[in-house]
């Protein structure tokens, strides 16, 4: 397990600083208790999946877009994927995708985990087909930013499939 850290020092007496970034590889187990090791648990979320014709809600933080959530919503509403094509061209377009790994598929759900290349971390993707559209929730699972990340993704896979 990789774990970082980082912390500004000042360099001189001036208000310039520098940043400071430690990396570490961790043993893993020993998460749960708060520690760094615990701030890095890759656990699946078990709210994933289709309940009721729906992906689970958007998260509160706001490093997580659905196309499931409210409209009025600007910083979690991502407008729906329209897409008439076979189950079969959407999961090689999405595995096409820097980062991409599969983790389930059903008839008209796919789900896909996507992993940052410096230190490994992952978003959850989802995509559920109804009639002619893609309902898409991407939320990245620690932290609280994701800096546009995940609706970048969102977009570019509108952009690809179009």
């Amino acid at each position: 397990m990789i774990a970082a850290c980082a912390r500004a020092i000042p360099r001189s007496s001036s208000a310039r600083c520098c940043a400071v970034i430690s990396i570490c590889v961790l043993p893993s187990g020993g998460a749960g208790d708060g520690s760094i090791p615990a701030m890095f648990d890759w656990k699946r979320p078990d709210n994933l999946g289709v309940k009721d014709g729906r992906l689970a809600p958007p998260k509160r933080s706001p490093n997580c877009v659905s196309s499931q959530g409210d409209p009025q919503d600007r910083e979690h509403y991502v407008q729906p994927i329209a897409f008439g094509g076979s189950m079969d061209r959407l999961k090689k377009t999405l595995l096409e995708m820097q980062g991409a790994t599969l983790v389930d598929e059903k008839p008209d759900y796919l789900y896909a985990e996507f992993r940052s290349k410096l230190l490994g971390f992952v978003d959850d993707f989802e995509l559920l087909q109804q009639g002619g559209v893609l309902h898409v929730r991407s939320a990245s699972r620690l932290g609280r930013r994701d800096f546009g990340v995940n609706r970048k993704r969102v977009e570019a896979l509108r952009k690809l499939l179009s």
